[in-house]
């Protein structure tokens, strides 16, 4: 209520500071005043402005977006959202006129375009950002494609395989990441612009040629669900979540990798930080927030899902809860995206530490049960064969490079001396099958790779 001065009360303030969304849809600006452009031009190709008309709304609504961006323009909470602000500020430049831009449309489908321009936008920038950071890792990898290193299970030693072949794996991941916003991408490139509050518009509009203009492959079928559809936003988290857990899952590794119990790798000083009373420390603290900030865009996947489980159609306020989730979102994994294709670039492989840490060949077991298959023994009795021969090796404290022919013989007839040439270089080499980790499927890998960042 207003007092007897004409001022709002605290309680209206307060409800009017609670619904405003100006504070975050400025971000909008830019894509509320492309759509007015594209409205505009359209009213008066159909005769419904003047000609005269949309041109003066077009040069104002352009004074109006230079004095955005020069950090001229005044935003006001009372005016709620970006729309709003804009209009008024377009009336108190050429007056009555502003209020033909609003013909033929509502800020239900006036949002719902501003959203769906901008993930458009983004999405392309995201794609880009993933390229750089895959970028990155062949380079890491090609850089290192000879090194050999234990692959693990459990986080237990598995069997030997190629640090590039590691690496790519993460390749793969980011490559899927690509595809989920590339599919997101098209069903984001719809206009709903005509679709009114909810009902369409009773004007002879030409949706088309609108989303021409704004380079819109095709018009939304359904006007109530143009206004309340924000799949695109749900979809658009949910491919930057996946994305994120790849992140975290590299930065896991990076972490573990860069310890002193591992020492595999050194992460560069500008992506680390030292300690405030241990001076040996060099923390992997941007590793460490990708993986804490990964819960953060979780938290707004699930905020937005449970915004929009209960809605009936069409549009309910609660929807205006769709932004500033959406925009942490962005900036959250553009910012991790960046980060992470600079820190790969300055990680320096520690080739001995990667050797020691296989001095002991029992990672080499699978490789003398695959020897006693190819001697005729079944695969199940060769496993017990060399599980039984491990056993007995740890007992010695010898590695089987170390055991005597007749100690092989203890355990099975068929090895010989031919046993000896099972290393870990004919390890990997013996992986020569397609997704393998032979040096042959590495190489291959590593220019298909390289094709998919060109393409």
């Amino acid at each position: 209520m207003k007092g007897s001065s004409g001022k709002l009360s605290r309680a209206d303030k307060q409800a009017q500071n609670y619904v405003a969304s100006i504070p975050f849809d400025r971000r909008l600006y830019r894509q509320d005043i492309e759509g007015s452009i594209a409205h505009a031009r359209m009213l008066a190709k159909q005769g419904i402005i003047a000609k005269s008309e949309a041109e003066t709304i077009i040069k104002r609504l352009t004074s109006i977006r230079k004095e955005i961006e020069r950090g001229k323009f005044q935003f006001k909470t009372e005016l709620e959202d970006i729309h709003m602000n804009i209009e008024a500020r377009l009336f108190e430049k050429i007056g009555d006129v502003a209020g033909k831009l609003h013909t033929a449309r509502s800020r239900n489908d006036q949002i719902a375009l501003d959203l769906r321009l901008l993930v458009k936008e983004e999405i392309s920038k995201t794609i880009d950002k993933i390229k750089a950071l895959q970028a990155s890792l062949v380079e890491l990898a090609k850089a290192n494609k000879d090194v050999i290193m234990p692959g693990y299970t459990h986080l237990q030693q598995a069997q030997p395989i190629l640090l590039a072949h590691h690496l790519l794996a993460y390749f793969d991941m980011f490559q899927r990441d690509k595809e989920r916003f590339h599919d997101c991408l098209g069903r984001t490139d719809v206009l709903p612009l005509g679709s009114g509050a909810l009902a369409g518009v009773p004007y002879p509009i030409d949706r088309e040629f609108v989303a021409r203009q704004l380079g819109f492959s095709k018009v939304s079928t359904n006007s109530l669900d143009a206004v309340s559809d924000r799949d695109f936003v749900i979809e658009y988290e949910a491919a930057a979540a996946i994305a994120m857990m790849h992140l975290s899952r590299l930065a896991e590794e990076l972490i573990l990798w860069s310890s002193s119990e591992f020492g595999f790798i050194e992460i560069g000083e500008a992506f680390t930080t030292g300690s405030s009373i241990m001076p040996q420390k060099k923390n992997p603290d941007v590793a460490e927030l990708a993986r804490g900030k990964t819960g953060r865009v979780y938290g707004h996947l699930m905020g937005i899902l449970t915004t929009m489980k209960s809605l009936p159609l069409a549009y309910n306020r609660d929807m205006q809860e769709d932004k500033e989730g959406l925009f942490d979102t962005v900036d959250t994994l553009h910012t991790s995206l960046e980060v992470f294709a600079g820190m790969v670039k300055t990680i320096k492989v520690n080739t001995e530490r990667i050797a020691q840490a296989m001095k002991t060949d029992y990672i080499l077991a699978t490789d003398l049960a695959d020897y006693l298959v190819n001697k005729g023994l079944p695969f199940r009795k060769a496993h017990g064969v060399v599980a039984k021969l491990s056993e007995y090796a740890m007992s010695k404290g010898k590695n089987f490079h170390e055991l005597g022919r007749k100690e092989y013989r203890k355990f099975s007839p068929l090895f010989g001396g031919d046993v000896y040439k099972i290393t870990l270089e004919s390890s990997v080499a013996a992986r020569n099958v397609a997704g393998g980790t032979s040096p042959q499927q590495v190489g291959k890998a590593l220019k298909r790779a390289k094709r998919l960042i060109k393409g």
